[in-house]
């Protein structure tokens, strides 16, 4: 075996990437692995526009059929993203005898079980380092450099959209819009920016993590997932007043015999690692037993950085052809002292609250008494200054409570007649 051959479908962003690498660094990647990696044909809907590379036309074709059906290529690396037919040609690839490289969160986050059993049956692999992170080195220290480990929690700032504009927000002190706007004009968001600032890109990428961590497959439905869309400015000042910063973060924590897996906007205290985590960049902040507490760091997207690590799976994969090794997906052990995931409305967390309440007397009494009837007390208080129409914002700290005695006092507080918008209320993490 003097060379492995790929078959590439989705020649985008990523794709060009890929083959860039490959051509740039052959001699470079051959002299590491001993072997050459081979771009034997590239599939795509468009194989005329223009890409940072170019490749010889006979490469290029149309239907991912005559890839998947090579008996020459060895490797098939997806990068079309979607969910179909990127499934479809990955499941016919697999019972084909390819080897699979994807990108592809979304995919592998809703079809990831019936996929890699496919896989496993088939005895080939499914590899996916990109998925999360893009080019930061995580799957595969999770995978094999934290072998030995029994996980504690995950916290993640994994996608850049949303941490570029929480960021714009508290360095240009711009409302959202503005911030997404600015996010657009840079190609940071893209023109439906809907799975980025809504956390469901975030909640992809969690499930994959949940899977490598604590060998749970879970599906969309069983994580609590909330955006950064209602974040407001006012908010994010007074965070960095109370010294805290505002992020997106995937999580998920092993408490008692209960697994909490939520995506949502946090406070974390400003010293934090996490909290100095700027623009389009990811953070991922593991706690496992042996290691104690790890942070992967680095850029979250990018055309390179994702096609580093496309590239880095199929060194991996070829090494393994190589030798004639294989090795199942996800060498995954569940963890059986789980015994079932929490739900949002038993989640215990301290949180930041805040009113926006008429000018009056007896205000503050009435909020802290109905606060009071769900065991709810308060660990600080501020009454900003006074705004138009007389409305003040009334800023609260309050120590842990349980989620759904929260939502009811919420429910019951909005429902008096001083106050004029509906509370906003976000959890405190404090790692």
């Amino acid at each position: 075996m003097k060379k492995i051959n790929v078959g590439l479908i989705g020649f985008g962003n990523v794709g060009s990437g890929v083959v860039k690498i490959l051509r740039e660094r052959k001699t470079f990647l051959k002299e590491k692995i001993g072997l050459e990696i081979n771009i034997a044909k590239i599939c795509d809907k468009d194989i005329v526009a223009k890409r940072i590379v170019s490749v010889d036309k006979s490469l290029l074709i149309r239907e991912p059929r005559e890839i998947i059906h090579d008996p020459q290529i060895d490797i098939i690396v997806e990068l079309m993203g979607g969910i179909h037919p990127a499934k479809e040609y990955i499941m016919e690839a697999l019972k084909n005898g390819k080897n699979i490289v994807t990108a592809n969160k979304a995919l592998l986050a809703q079809s990831g079980k019936e996929l890699f059993a496919t896989a496993l049956d088939r005895g080939k692999s499914i590899y996916f380092e990109a998925s999360v992170g893009a080019g930061i080195p995580l799957i595969k220290s999770l995978r094999e450099g934290l072998v030995a480990n029994r996980f504690k929690s995950i916290f993640g700032i994994v996608n850049g959209t949303s941490n570029f504009i929480l960021s714009q927000m508290s360095h240009q002190q711009c409302n959202f819009a503005a911030a997404l706007k600015e996010a657009k004009a840079r190609g940071f968001a893209e023109k439906d920016p809907t799975l980025d600032i809504e956390g469901i890109d975030s909640s992809h990428k969690l499930i994959l993590l949940t899977y490598l961590c604590f060998g749970r497959l879970v599906s969309l439905d069983d994580i609590f997932i909330e955006g950064i869309s209602q974040i407001s400015l006012l908010d994010v000042n007074y965070a960095r007043e109370l010294g805290f910063q505002i992020k997106l973060l995937a999580i998920a924590k092993k408490e008692g015999d209960e697994l909490d897996i939520r995506v949502h906007p946090t406070f974390l205290p400003a010293g934090h690692l996490l909290a100095s985590v700027d623009g389009v960049f990811n953070a991922i902040y593991v706690s496992s037993d042996l290691a104690g507490s790890l942070l992967f760091y680095g850029p979250g997207a990018g055309q390179l950085s994702a096609a580093s690590a496309v590239v880095s799976d199929l060194v991996d994969l070829t090494q393994r052809l190589k030798a004639g090794l294989f090795r199942p997906t996800l060498n995954i052990v569940m963890d059986n002292s789980i015994k079932k995931l929490r739900r949002i409305d038993e989640v215990e967390s301290r949180y930041y609250i805040r009113f926006m309440a008429k000018d009056q007397p007896g205000v503050l009494a009435k909020i802290s008494g109905i606060l009071a009837k769900f065991g709810i007390s308060i660990a600080s208080v501020t009454q900003k200054q006074r705004h138009l129409l007389e409305v003040v914002p009334i800023v609260m700290i309050i120590h842990e409570a349980k989620e759904k005695n929260l939502r009811s006092a919420l429910e019951m507080i909005d429902r008096l007649s001083v106050i004029k918008q509906k509370s906003v209320a976000i959890r405190i993490e404090e790692l």
